[in-house]
């Protein structure tokens, strides 16, 4: 017996080309639907629907994926994929940072510093202010332990009126424009200490060459101060520094000569030889430095 064009083995499926449903009278049993077969059928149709829906989600998950990796490989700018290997991709220290590029400068070299004994070694620069005082500053002078109490101070223009025996001639043969002095004292010892200016260190190292052993500083008494190194052997320094000569002459305030022996003496006219030099050359740092900064 035919039932339809499937055949009598055939089972309606809706999702088949021509598949019919079966009579629900068909069989042998009076018409009475074979319900078991209903029921094996629907079941069938129920997980082929199930399949269906899977394999579909699948393929809708492939293509996402699809979709995303060909918009994570970078395009030229045309919207179409790259197809340069990822072996060939640029590393990390390939990429352009984006912090901005260090500002780059030329390099430049600084001046060199002021020589403070250029301020010292003309008149032209050398226009601090000068003056016993200011080159002798207060009441007594140390040097290591030994204090030196400063006695009387004097200043001229006629630098010959302060010196002695050959010192004048040297003095005028330089041009000397100014002698500053001052005594200090310790215990039976007393030194004057000059200090000439001249308008050049030039000059100044000419009147120096021009000394010699009998070349002496006058010595300044008064203020307490005895009188010393009048017809007594003294001991005398000569030296310069810039545009300065100075001069100390050291002796005993009660009349003897200084002898070879006479250790104290050689040491009070070297402490303040030196201190002369300090305050001259401290002159020209003072100087230098203000140049620096202004």
């Amino acid at each position: 017996m035919s039932f339809g064009q499937g055949g009598p083995d055939s089972q309606w499926d809706p999702w088949k080309p021509h598949s019919q449903q079966p009579s629900w009278n068909s069989g042998g049993d009076g018409g009475t639907p074979d319900w078991a077969a209903l029921a094996e059928a629907s079941e069938a149709r129920a997980k082929r629907r199930r399949l269906l829906f899977v394999g579909g989600g699948a393929l809708a998950a492939v293509a996402v994926a699809g979709a995303v990796a060909a918009a994570v490989v970078s395009s030229d700018g045309s919207g179409e994929a790259s197809d340069t290997p990822s072996s060939q991709l640029s590393t990390s220290a390939d990429i352009p940072s984006e912090s901005p590029a260090a500002p780059s400068f030329q390099p430049t070299s600084a001046p060199p510093p002021l020589d403070p004994k250029d301020f010292v070694s003309s008149a032209a620069k050398d226009k601090a202010p000068l003056g016993p005082d200011l080159l002798f500053p207060g009441t007594q002078l140390t040097m290591g332990e030994t204090v030196y109490k400063k006695g009387p101070t004097a200043d001229t223009r006629d630098c010959a009126s302060a010196a002695q025996k050959s010192l004048p001639k040297a003095l005028k043969a330089g041009g000397c424009t100014r002698l500053i002095r001052v005594t200090y004292t310790k215990g039976d010892m007393a030194v004057t200490v000059g200090v000439a200016v001249f308008d050049t260190a030039a000059r100044a190292s000419a009147a120096r060459k021009q000394t010699d052993n009998a070349s002496m500083i006058r010595p300044l008494t008064g203020g307490g101060v005895k009188r010393f190194c009048e017809g007594a052997v003294c001991r005398n320094t000569t030296n310069s520094y810039g545009r300065y000569a100075y001069f100390t002459l050291t002796g005993f305030t009660d009349g003897k000569d200084v002898t070879t022996k006479s250790t104290p003496v050689f040491r009070t006219g070297d402490d303040l030889a030196e201190f002369a030099f300090r305050q001259i050359r401290r002159r020209g740092e003072a100087q230098a430095s203000a140049a620096a900064l202004g």
